[in-house]
């Protein structure tokens, strides 16, 4: 009976947290008892709610129920949920938006109560001295004004890809919507007619990743170090542009500008999966219960820059828009169709196209299912991979593609330049190149990497304006050829391109790290994920 009641009273509180609701009608919980529960609560969510963790672990004190979050891209989660998978493994979800996954049918099935934790709009930070100069400090631009003046290079910015990350997809929602100039949500057939003014608006863009933890950490050190490749910005979630500033890293800070025709924002909807146990229920409850308390929404705010999804809290002073005013929620497409071919057009059409080159093992080692796990991953990145993050992490129109295999020394380089359109003659080519691939005799990473730098310098001469990335794939310690320390001592005097390393197989952590760490890249890992996620994971920040 007291297990009915807790769930009862737990009903109760969270129906006006659920999303359907208007915004800012929701009713702030009660600082009364906590509710409480037991055991686990298995959430796969967004990888920039890892900043949440203090706060979940005071919650399991409070509550009893421990919430273990799993992290997943956006694109993955949302076909985890669409076909069923993520109702094996995990109780909830947490998004930094349900407005995607709600556009695709059946998924309205799949997914029960959700409740808003936190809000956080996409906007533009810029150099303080960037903001003042462009008249953007007392002023606030539209989105129009912005795209000019990135179309004019008055300022540059990095921002996420929208296949792999919720900011920058926001962004991509937002920008568009606002240029379209009517007021209601977008359709396919003005995505064509965008495309010249979103050129001009992603013609400033000289920094992508793949994730905005990731981005706000690759910014940080581009400011620090003041490369060659200047950045004056970023399009992120408020809540991270505010995080920077606060961190007292940045030689100097960003200015908040919000548009003034509105943006595209995150709620952070805690979302029960359909279908889960009554424990699994009251354990959700008492979270979300949690999670909604004025104290709580307080300390969240403090710790992680993001809104109070409460009303009546107040804000602190950093937030804006400063002077008063609002900031009105641009509208997100209505259907799926509209949504896809807005992500397909930035990827083939609107972005700086990128410059790919992927140095590949093909050892001895590689025998076997390794070589194959490698012919697939790459032939999945030319549309055989049908699944929805597949979609999106082809190789697009307009990309240059080298591949530079290695052994014993570095073998011939093949390029491929994928056309604006019509694309596909070109990754069929790809396609046969790697099922031919063919594996024997030593390990020569480093000479490999002094080939891709060579073609990255000799390429950028004659067309330096694309985003350009190494990928390096091996299996093994080096055992041929160059070593680390020669590589680390020409490091400053190679190109400014970062080196994505995958480890696998018995590759050297340690020493993947460092080369990622020594270029600006990152590690993946593929030891217990397949290689071709991790292939697909990568194409985020290419």
């Amino acid at each position: 009976m007291r297990r009915l009641g807790v769930a009862a009273l737990a009903g109760v509180l969270l129906l006006g947290a659920c999303t359907s609701k208007p915004k800012g009608s929701e009713p702030a919980a009660s600082e009364g008892p906590f509710l409480k529960g037991s055991g686990t609560l298995r959430v796969l969510a967004g990888s920039e709610l890892a900043d949440l963790q203090p706060i979940l672990d005071k919650a399991r004190q409070a509550t009893g129920v421990e919430v273990k979050l799993q992290a997943t891209g956006t694109l993955d989660g949302v076909e985890n949920v669409v076909s069923g998978n993520a109702a094996k493994s995990y109780d909830a979800i947490w998004f930094a938006s349900n407005r995607y996954l709600q556009l695709h049918p059946g998924a309205g099935d799949k997914i029960g109560t959700a409740t808003k934790v936190a809000t956080s709009p996409v906007v533009l930070g810029l150099r303080e001295s960037v903001a003042k100069q462009l008249g953007w400090v007392e002023h606030r631009p539209t989105w129009s004004e912005i795209a000019v003046a990135a179309g004019e290079h008055k300022f540059t910015y990095g921002m996420t890809n929208p296949a792999s990350s919720n900011s920058g997809f926001s962004a991509l929602v937002g920008v568009a919507a606002a240029l379209s100039g009517t007021g209601a949500a977008l359709g396919t057939e003005q995505i064509a007619p965008l495309t010249p003014r979103l050129r001009a608006f992603f013609a400033g863009q000289n920094l992508t990743a793949g994730s905005s933890g990731w981005l706000a950490d690759a910014f940080t050190k581009n400011a620090v170090e003041k490369n060659d490749h200047a950045v004056d910005g970023l399009v992120n979630y408020e809540s991270v542009i505010l995080s920077l500033n606060a961190s007292g890293k940045l030689p100097e800070k960003l200015s908040v500008v919000y548009p003034s025709d509105g943006a595209v924002t995150a709620d952070y909807p805690l979302t029960l999966l359909a279908g889960v146990p009554e424990q699994t229920k009251t354990n959700y409850a008492a979270i979300a219960d949690y999670l909604r308390r004025p104290s709580v929404q307080q300390e969240i705010m403090a710790r992680t820059w993001r809104r109070p999804a409460v009303p009546n809290l107040a804000l602190a002073p950093e937030f804006g828009p400063k002077g008063g005013g609002s900031l009105p929620e641009l509208p997100f497409p209505g259907k799926l169709e509209a949504a896809n071919a807005l992500i397909g057009a930035f990827g083939d059409d609107l972005r700086k196209p990128a410059r790919t080159i992927y140095v590949l093992d093909l050892s001895g080692s590689m025998k076997g299912e390794r070589i194959e796990g490698l012919k697939n991953a790459l032939i999945g990145l030319t549309g055989a991979d049908t699944s929805l993050s597949g979609q999106f992490s082809r190789f697009n129109g307009r990309e240059q593609v080298l591949m530079i295999p290695f052994s014993t020394k570095p073998g011939q380089v093949s390029r491929f330049d994928v056309p604006e359109d019509n694309f596909q003659p070109t990754l069929d080519q790809i396609r046969g190149y790697a099922a031919g691939l063919k594996v024997s005799g030593d390990t020569a990473i480093y000479d490999a990497l002094f080939t891709a730098y060579d073609q990255a310098a000799a390429l950028a001469k004659d067309d330096p304006d694309r985003f350009t990335s190494i990928v390096l794939l091996t299996d093994g310690e080096v055992t041929a050829g160059s070593r680390l320390d020669a590589f680390r001592s020409r490091v400053p005097q190679l190109a400014k391109v970062p080196v994505f390393t995958i480890l696998f197989g018995e590759g050297n952590v340690a020493e993947m790290q460092q080369i990622a760490d020594l270029t600006g890249g990152r590690t993946f890992d593929a030891r217990t994920a397949s290689l071709p996620a991790a292939f697909k994971e990568i194409r985020g920040y290419q």
